[in-house]
């Protein structure tokens, strides 16, 4: 076992900030507003090399024999008591700046009857006067107290040396002696290892399966995952926005003999940009783009009811833009089952009777796969993704999917051969060329696949900028039609092919020495190094008769209307 440690305490003395220093990394929301958190947010983390399980829980905002306001604040409260029950150690974290308050002391006599390990942590230490405040805290009755600073990290190395020895050991991997085998020189030659730019997390057998839960609020995502995992991990209420934090809920599914591992991840819905209220939101929107970023495959509910909306269509852009596999699930299906049952049988009783008239081409969605048809031209870019029609409150098709979660990861796993997909490549390319505006005629040369997750190909050619949109998807569709991949995202990368490698050094070619060229250049040689001839400037003299000369030249001795014949 790796252990346990949850966090407690009332609202607003940090224990999301303390959450996040021991994780490393933001996970939970850090905010001033009281009661941000609500569900048990869990992490994976290591410590010095130990690894364990940590808990950061919503405040405890009410005194003994005091009532829930909301169905929410009731359901933190009962998601508090699972982390205690579970837990192996206990941090209660408390605020020097604000002293022991009444619900400090009724989180205290709370833990003392779980009779676990508590260790009292006094946050928001910042400096050298809050010190001698810590000591009004050992009236809660424990022994241990730890003065730190969660958002610089102060005093958290001590807390957590001591945290660990309350842990139960554990099952470090044992070192296996191997006898060294002498290699035969003659022996043949083993084979070729695989490419690790291909391998990835998803052939690991122990790997978990990250599958983020997105869509707008209210459609249903956490009722989805409490159903999927038969308990009541996350709060679930019809109130709009109930869910803030991106939760990691593990999970393990038996399937024929094999045991294979998830990691369901339960976001907060996203509403329009405009409708965004406050930064506690703001924050929940980004945890739910980060857990789109980091999933394997992204399951974007719909709700049966509204339909596809232009805010369901913006998460499906930012699952294409995030290059993630996805499937689709319309939830809610119990809502409209009976209409949609009442539709199908009027629908069969005007085939028989034949009744329509003949002008009547409206094409009528009586069964799941007319349904599925309709969906995938609404979500046109988004047409690779298979689409489940489930109900999280009866259970409808739950099991169904599963499987497209399994074959979807089955997908991603697939490494295709070198030479079948050169050939399926390039009878695409001759197939079909790109349109250029030039007249240029792409080639192929080769192709290999460099990434499984998602399928990722570099395409060798002459000329990368044939490449656009259309023609990628093209060949995205012609793979996927020879090597299935559905779900998946196909991402094809084009790379020119380098030119020759022009030498550093250009020598100009020298023209053939014949006598006439040499002696051109003789030539031009000596004009070059000739000096420019002298200019002989005028004397006094000559300066003054020029203008005379000039004015002799002028006169004519030809009187007017008068020719003189040439002799």
């Amino acid at each position: 076992m790796s252990g346990l440690i949850a966090i407690v305490g009332r609202p607003n003395v940090g224990k999301s900030a303390l959450f996040n220093r021991i994780a490393g990394r933001r996970i939970a929301i850090v905010h001033d507003l009281p009661g941000v958190t609500r569900d048990r947010v869990m992490a994976e983390v290591e410590w010095h090399g130990r690894p364990f399980t940590v808990v950061d829980t919503g405040g405890i905002g009410l005194l003994r024999r005091e009532k829930a306001e909301d169905v929410i604040q009731a359901a933190a409260l009962e998601q508090v008591d699972l982390a205690i029950e579970a837990a192996d150690v206990i941090l209660l974290v408390v605020n020097v700046q604000e002293g022991i308050v009444p619900l400090d002391v009724e989180v205290a006599s709370k833990l003392r009857l779980a009779h676990k390990p508590v260790l009292v942590v006094i946050n928001k230490v910042d400096t050298d006067r809050a010190t001698p405040g810590t000591a009004e805290f050992s009236a809660l009755g424990y022994e241990r107290l730890f003065p730190v600073t969660a958002i610089h990290g102060y005093g958290i190395e001590e807390l957590m040396d001591a945290a660990l020895a309350y842990l139960p050991p554990h099952d470090a991997p044992v070192a296996v002696e191997v006898e060294e085998v002498p290699v035969d020189p003659d022996a043949p030659a083993k084979e070729k290892p695989e490419n690790p730019l291909i391998r990835n997390r998803m052939q690991d057998p122990k790997y978990a399966i990250r599958l983020a839960i997105v869509g707008r609020p209210n459609v249903g995502k956490s009722s989805l995952i409490n159903a999927l995992t038969g308990s009541q991990r996350v709060i679930v209420s019809p109130i709009p926005g109930t869910t803030r934090d991106a939760v990691d809920v593990p999970f393990e599914v038996d399937t024929e003999g094999v045991r294979q591992k998830y990691l369901l991840i339960d976001t907060a819905g996203v509403r329009k940009a405009r409708r965004v209220a406050d930064s506690v939101e703001f924050f929940s929107v980004k945890r739910t783009e980060d857990a789109i970023a980091r999933s394997d495959i992204t399951v974007l509910v719909l709700d049966a009811l509204e339909g596809i909306t232009e805010q369901d269509k913006k998460l499906a852009d930012i699952i294409v833009e995030q290059k993630r596999s996805c499937i689709v699930v319309v939830n809610k299906w119990d809502l409209v089952a009976e209409s949609v049952r009442k539709a199908r049988e009027a629908e069969m009783v005007v085939r028989e009777e034949k009744t329509r008239h003949r002008m009547d081409r409206e094409k009528r969605l009586t069964t799941l796969s007319d349904f599925g048809a309709w969906v995938q031209e609404k979500l046109f870019f988004l047409d690779y993704a298979p689409v489940i029609f489930t109900s999280a409150k009866e259970g409808f098709q739950l099991d169904r999917l599963l499987e497209a979660v399994r074959y979807v990861a089955s997908q991603l796993r697939q490494k295709i051969p070198t030479g079948i997909l050169n050939r399926t490549l390039n009878d695409a390319v001759e197939r079909r060329q790109p349109v250029s505006d030039q007249g240029h005629r792409l080639k192929f040369y080769y192709a290999t696949q460099v990434k499984s997750a998602p399928p990722t190909f570099l395409l060798f050619v002459n000329r990368d900028e044939l490449f656009n949109d259309q023609y990628m998807k093209y060949l995205a569709g012609e793979m996927r039609a020879k090597f299935g991949y559905e779900g998946c995202p196909v991402v094809v990368v084009p790379k020119a092919r380098p030119k020759t490698i022009q030498p550093l050094r250009k020598f100009k070619r020298q023209p053939f020495a014949t006598d006439r060229n040499l002696r051109h250049g003789r030539e031009a040689q000596r004009k070059a190094t000739q000096p420019p001839p002298r200019v002989k400037r005028p004397t006094a003299a000559a300066a003054e008769l020029a203008p005379r000369l000039r004015k002799g030249k002028n006169r004519s001795n030809v009187k007017p209307g008068r020719t003189t014949k040439r002799r």
